[in-house]
């Protein structure tokens, strides 16, 4: 069975069981103290949102949102599959952004659950939402984290998990994201709660709002 952090108590749960497998959390976490739940909308408006957002400053990012969400409301898939992309580019929704959501639009009128992807493996979930046009890996989890509330998925991607990594365990050299994968491999089937120590160990230590930093790379819709 799928773990999923519903609840604060679930998380404070998997942090006490992170502990047991790896003591040196134990000292991560005097730094970066209580890691809360941090929960989004799930389904198209989720997934829709974080691609939105990505690339851009949280007050751009929220003009547009806000646009878009005006526009339609509610924001169904089958609205934005059928709306014309020069309407949706005068939202402020670039060209990539707009072939994503309308891709993820026409694989949810083709039987995609994007919901049930929760009770996946981590793994079988990431490769479920890699495979749609324009998701890259950070955004796949990023929505099963917060969307879905995936106790294992893991940004590897993520430029501030990486960074807190980085400070917390006094590695050389921020790691990437390949070698992410095997650091967190102890800590499965809670990778998703070690990400949320990370970023509340990161937002300690760098003084810093705890969000997440996605990686400047082609994966993700600029």
């Amino acid at each position: 069975m799928t773990l999923r952090l519903e609840t604060q108590a679930d998380v404070d749960a998997g942090v006490r069981q992170l502990v047991k497998l790896d003591p040196r959390l134990e000292q991560v976490l005097a730094v970066a103290g209580r890691p809360a739940l941090r929960r989004r909308a799930g389904g198209y408006t989720g997934l829709a949102q974080i691609i939105t957002n990505q690339q851009l400053s949280t007050a751009s990012a929220g003009a547009i949102w806000g646009r878009v969400t005006k526009a339609y409301d509610p924001l169904h898939p089958e609205k934005i599959r059928r709306a014309r992309a020069t309407t949706l580019a005068r939202l402020g929704l670039s060209g990539a952004k707009i072939r994503a959501l309308k891709a993820i639009a026409v694989a949810i009128r083709d039987g995609l659950d994007l919901d049930a992807l929760a009770e996946l493996p981590a793994d079988d979930a990431h490769r479920a939402l890699t495979a749609l046009h324009g998701v890259g890996p950070w955004t796949a989890e990023i929505y099963l984290l917060f969307c879905l509330g995936h106790a294992d998925a893991w940004p590897a991607g993520d430029i501030a998990v990486q960074e807190a990594m980085r400070l917390a365990f006094h590695l050389k050299a921020r790691p990437t994201e390949k070698q992410m994968g095997p650091l967190a491999e102890p800590w499965r089937p809670l990778r998703g709660v070690a990400a949320l120590i990370m970023w509340t160990y990161y937002r300690a230590v760098k003084k810093r709002d705890a969000v997440p930093i996605a990686p400047a790379t082609p994966s993700t819709a600029s």
